[in-house]
């Protein structure tokens, strides 16, 4: 094969099976740092460890839960590499506010909120599961943790947000 036709290949691998995935990969980023342009250079960072190490990928049923352990892993290197400015939460503009899928109901704002809140060991399971779709199984693998401590950590979120958002929806337990 030329070598012009086997980066051909490689191109059309990388199109038809990462780049499906991008969407997803910058919802996920953006729930990790919640800032839309370092979510954006996240998943660019991904994407390009993606397409040079695509020939290491075996399995190709795996390819959203390896996208998502590079975006991560992506994610942290930002951190180790420099001091990023913070922003709170409720200084978002309502352009950013828009990317979390803002809206009138207080009920889902609460709910963003509390989800928001919660330590991130909690968090980023938690919005593995519901935002991605993934399974424990996949969650385990892609945070590098054994299933239980991905169900304990599961279910300790919902625990954690149901304390915090009960009493603002008004809701009494007995």
């Amino acid at each position: 094969m030329s070598e012009a036709s086997a980066s051909d290949a490689v191109r059309l691998r990388f199109e038809r099976l990462v780049a499906p995935w991008r969407d997803d990969l910058y919802r996920y980023a953006f729930w990790l740092c919640r800032d839309p342009s370092l979510a954006d250079d996240v998943v660019q960072e991904a994407m390009l460890r993606a397409f040079k190490s695509l020939s290491s990928l075996k399995d190709q049923a795996v390819v959203k839960t390896w996208l998502l352990t590079i975006v991560r892993r992506e994610h942290a290197r930002v951190y180790e590499r420099k001091r990023l400015d913070t922003r709170d939460i409720d200084d978002l503009s309502a352009a950013d506010a828009a990317l979390i899928a803002s809206s009138e109901d207080t009920d889902i704002e609460d709910m963003r909120k509390a989800i928001f809140e919660l330590d991130e060991e909690y968090r980023e399971p938690l919005v593995l599961q519901v935002l991605m779709g993934l399974s424990t199984a996949e969650i385990a693998e892609a945070l590098e943790l054994k299933q239980g401590a991905v169900l304990t950590r599961l279910h300790r979120a919902r625990k954690k947000l149901v304390e915090r958002v009960s009493p603002a929806l008004g809701i009494v337990k007995e």
